[in-house]
């Protein structure tokens, strides 16, 4: 009986600790951080480029270059970053596999303290330490999510990381340009700034409702943050403006 608690215990914490799929994440991050950085960003160089030329085809072509540089950026960006923090993990797990048989007493002792700084105490405690280190993937996976706040990182997700940024990216970039393909600039300002920021209000409400916090607060949070920086083009735009030709 005695074992099977044990058994139990040991396939609970590592279930949820280190597999449960809502711990490892998904692409909405990844989503999120294309498309705002492209919505932002593009819109920053329209509005300044606007404000300078009061010609819809340079904004055009300063937008599309912006969007498509930016997005080929962001993607690479996204994927050494995943490469990097799978790097990161190897190096931190085999660093800890390493102290667990040159120094198990202090190994064992940290994973005490942990717990214990969670309430655990007396023979449950002991039962908690005695479970986890009798098992050493156990004790090194525990070591890294509860001392290095790290999870594992699948290296095949570095692509995906990379074409879900940089598609976002582009999508996020279309929206602020759309409206000069088709209205004149001074109408297609106000409508791109509008456009932006129904757009950044609903990610952020989104983002909001299925992860933590007040969909309306994010929303709003996230339109305020994102129209208010794109504003530093507009400013660039108005104070270097381009003389008309004579």
């Amino acid at each position: 009986m005695e074992t099977r608690i044990h058994k139990t215990l040991h396939e609970e914490i590592f279930h949820h600790n280190y597999t449960d799929p809502h711990r490892r994440g998904s692409g909405l991050s990844d989503f999120i951080l294309g498309a705002q950085d492209g919505l932002v960003n593009v819109l920053g160089v329209a509005l300044g480029i606007a404000a300078a030329t009061n010609d819809a085809r340079v904004v055009l072509v300063a937008g599309l270059a912006t969007t498509f540089a930016e997005s080929i950026s962001m993607g690479a960006v996204a994927f050494t970053t995943t490469l990097a923090d799978a790097d990161l993990y190897q190096s931190e797990r085999e660093r800890e596999y390493r102290h667990i048989v040159e120094a198990p007493a202090l190994e064992r002792k940290e994973i005490r303290d942990i717990y214990e700084s969670k309430g655990f105490k007396g023979d449950l405690l002991e039962r908690i330490v005695d479970t986890i280190t009798a098992n050493k993937d156990v004790w090194v996976a525990v070591m890294m999510a509860e001392e290095h706040q790290l999870s594992p990182v699948d290296r095949k997700t570095a692509m995906k990381a990379a074409w879900v940024v940089g598609l976002s990216a582009i999508i996020g970039s279309l929206v602020p340009i759309l409206p000069f393909v088709f209205l004149p600039v001074s109408v297609s300002m106000w409508l791109s700034v509008l456009a932006t920021a129904l757009v950044l209000f609903g990610i952020g409400f989104y983002k909001a409702r299925v992860t933590v916090g007040k969909p309306m607060r994010s929303g709003l949070e996230m339109m305020l943050i994102g129209t208010v920086s794109a504003m530093a083009g507009y400013l660039v735009g108005v104070l270097l403006k381009v003389p008309p030709l004579p």
